[in-house]
């Protein structure tokens, strides 16, 4: 007697496991518990909103590489609506900007003067490109380097040029980007046209960017973690003048 009850128990327990699986019990887990529910919507609506919580943050952080007219950029930068900060690598040369408002310097030592130019022409030249080291140079807003530098300060124009996706979208996997639960949108075919992962967390910033045509791979993160932005003082600006050699 006790054999048939134990295997009725069992039986009963069996068709109860099954039934909270099909239900999405503890047999099978929903994989939008507990996250803000975009994994839910269609991969349109997913990108609209990163795309309006990115625009809607006061503050965010870039890292990584853009590639663009043929020259690769690593940056690390850090930006808000009304300026920037951070540091800019390309073509052997690295250098740090500063934005506030409208104001755009730019600080790097005597080695990457001479390369663009401060060293060329002798001794004298030399002695220009050593005066500059580590001192900030402000950028004049008619100098032909201006717009280009002050594009890597620009929240706005960083972030409109960067979220766009090429082709028809799609919903990708789900994954993680440093912890945190995202779920990736796809533009083209097979991601062709870029990819975006969204944080399945807390707002749906983006918080991984893959170029289309493998044109860089940008990390966005300290989404809305304010930062004081202060010009230099006086004592360690100088003022190249009209143009700066070559531009960076």
């Amino acid at each position: 007697m006790r054999t048939r009850k134990s295997a009725l128990v069992a039986a009963m327990c069996a068709g109860l496991a099954a039934t909270l699986a099909a239900c999405g019990g503890e047999g099978g887990k929903d994989p939008d518990a507990g996250t803000n529910g975009v994994g839910k919507l269609s991969a349109a609506k997913i990108e609209s909103k990163a795309r309006a919580a990115a625009g809607s943050a006061r503050a965010v952080r870039l890292s990584g590489n853009l590639v663009t007219k043929g020259r690769t950029y690593t940056l690390d930068v850090r930006l808000k609506g009304d300026g920037g900060t951070g540091q800019v690598s390309t073509q052997g040369s690295t250098f740090e900007l500063l934005r506030v408002g409208k104001e755009l310097y730019l600080k790097a030592d005597a080695g990457f003067w001479a390369r663009e130019g401060a060293g060329k022409g002798g001794d004298a030249a030399g002695d220009a490109a050593d005066k500059l080291d580590d001192k900030y140079v402000k950028v004049p807003p008619g100098d032909p380097s201006y717009r280009r530098l002050t594009g890597f300060t620009d929240k706005k124009v960083l972030l409109d040029g960067l979220l766009g996706l090429h082709g028809r979208i799609s919903a990708g996997d789900r994954g993680e980007v440093s912890g945190v639960r995202t779920i990736r949108v796809l533009g083209g075919e097979a991601g062709e046209g870029g990819s975006l992962d969204v944080s399945l967390e807390g707002r749906p910033y983006p918080l991984r960017l893959q170029r289309a045509g493998r044109a860089g791979v940008i990390r966005l993160a300290d989404w809305n973690k304010d930062f004081t932005l202060t010009a230099p003082d006086q004592d360690h600006v100088l003022d190249y003048g009209r143009q700066i050699p070559n531009g960076p």
